[in-house]
């Protein structure tokens, strides 16, 4: 295991693909809700559910990155910030998981069968109309505020990084560094 002061190509590249994957989630996640139960979701489910799944499998490899690659923390922080910004980035990852997840679920519970690209389909979690998949499209919800909130509170912290305290940490990320 290696540590490094800035952030590796590999790592930059899994960040900046699934911030821009989440710019593209949000807007049809919005839509979402409007579309009848048992109604056909159409092209936005099926972008939305895709864009989900690739934002996932590389949420799992950028884990596994992060595990075998870690980047050493900012001697500069205070002891309080480190572990801010160490707990600001498990809760971002868990919070991208269980959206995801909870979207699936909530998704067999509305009887969507989801197939990815219009590929292979995926396994409903419950049955359509079930007590626990009703439960889950508020979790599904939350899970989706509760993850916009920590990327407010991440990109906050780097902006207050970059233009207040003015000392590189964001920098660590970006391309070229």
């Amino acid at each position: 295991m290696t540590k490094q002061l800035a952030y590796g190509n590999t790592a930059k590249v899994f960040h900046w693909t699934i911030m821009a994957l989440l710019a593209v989630q949000f807007p049809i996640g919005w839509l979402m809700p409007d579309i009848p139960r048992g109604a056909n979701p159409g092209n936005a489910m099926i972008l939305h559910i895709s864009v989900g799944l690739i934002m996932m499998m590389l949420m799992i490899l950028r884990l596994s990155w992060r595990l075998f690659h870690p980047v050493a923390p900012a001697d500069t922080l205070p002891r309080w910030q480190r572990l801010t910004s160490e707990s600001v980035h498990w809760l971002l990852y868990g919070m991208v998981f269980a959206t995801a997840m909870s979207g699936w679920f909530f998704a067999s519970f509305r009887g969507w069968q989801l197939s990815p690209f219009s590929g292979l389909p995926l396994p409903m979690l419950t049955a359509p109309g079930s007590a626990a998949g009703r439960l889950v499209g508020g979790w599904h919800q939350a899970a989706g505020w509760g993850l916009l909130i920590a990327i407010g509170v991440h990109v906050s912290a780097a902006f207050i990084h970059a233009f207040i305290f003015r000392d590189r940490i964001m920098q660590r990320m970006f391309p070229g560094s």
